[in-house]
């Protein structure tokens, strides 16, 4: 293990509890990665994150090319199991949010996010790769700039410029003394903690969750030694228990990414009153 313990990649494996050594507590240091390519200190480099990123996208694009390469009046199982995603998607989220006239040429961008999203959480519960690429906040803020760009554009196509102005800034004249207070309040919310926010909440939860599986599968490891091993079922219970309970939550997340992207389209759209 090397000296710095910023660059911890792995835990003792020869730990345990009553051998004298202190409990090796997840951290900043279980979300680096040595390079599998290239030189980190020159910024050019390829990591497991990025094979994961790589990969998920592959399996995305592959499996939507598999299911409609040759689609069928009755679809088979693929296709079948593709197109129950897509509607879902298209029907549930963009449709409700956004509605049918204006939010079908939106229906792609929405169903790629959500799956691209689902995969890269669910590579946390996946053997070998167990990592979420979500908990590393680079991913989440390129999503999340993806859809602000469309946002803020989609405005001023729509409005022009004083029109996007009032949209942004939420110009209500009813406000009377405090619509100058509210329109810089709402300036600042929505150009900044938007889509800081947007990134964030994928980010936290992927990070948070990610965190606590280590934390009991370390435990479950680390309590293996004596009378400890009673403590090590219960602290294994808890891992089956959290990776139950990640499953849920990585398609929540996707779902919410997506869903508030078709909210931010949709206030785009809408007409300033």
């Amino acid at each position: 293990m090397s000296a710095d313990p910023t660059q911890v990649l792995a835990f003792e494996t020869d730990c345990h509890i009553f051998d004298g050594c202190g409990f090796p507590a997840p951290g900043l240091h279980s979300f680096l990665f040595e390079p599998l390519w290239g030189d980190a200190d020159s910024n050019l480099y390829f990591n497991k994150p990025m094979l994961l990123a790589l990969l998920g996208s592959i399996i995305v694009v592959g499996f939507f090319w598999a299911a409609f390469r040759k689609p069928k009046v009755v679809p088979g199982k693929l296709q079948m199991v593709a197109e129950s995603g897509y509607d879902f998607i298209r029907r549930g989220i963009v449709y409700e949010t956004i509605g049918k006239r204006e939010g079908e040429k939106y229906v792609p961008l929405v169903v790629s996010l959500f799956f691209f999203v689902w995969m890269m959480n669910l590579w946390s519960i996946i053997p070998v790769a167990q990592f979420p690429v979500t908990s590393i906040i680079a991913y989440p803020i390129v999503l999340a700039l993806i859809v602000y760009v469309l946002w803020v554009s989609l405005t001023f196509k729509r409005h022009g410029f004083v029109g996007a102005f009032k949209n942004i800034t939420g110009y209500d004249k009813s406000l009377g003394a405090v619509l100058p207070l509210a329109m810089l309040i709402e300036f600042f919310s929505n150009l900044l903690v938007r889509p800081f926010t947007h990134a964030v909440r994928l980010f936290a939860n992927m990070f948070a969750g990610h965190t606590l599986l280590l934390l009991f599968t370390i435990a479950s490891w680390y309590l293996l030694n004596g009378i400890g091993i009673a403590y090590a079922g219960v602290s294994f219970v808890m891992v089956i228990v959290m990776t139950a309970f990640e499953l849920f939550v990585q398609a929540l997340q996707a779902y919410v990414f997506v869903l508030l992207t078709c909210t931010f389209i949709q206030g785009a759209l809408a007409k300033h009153h």
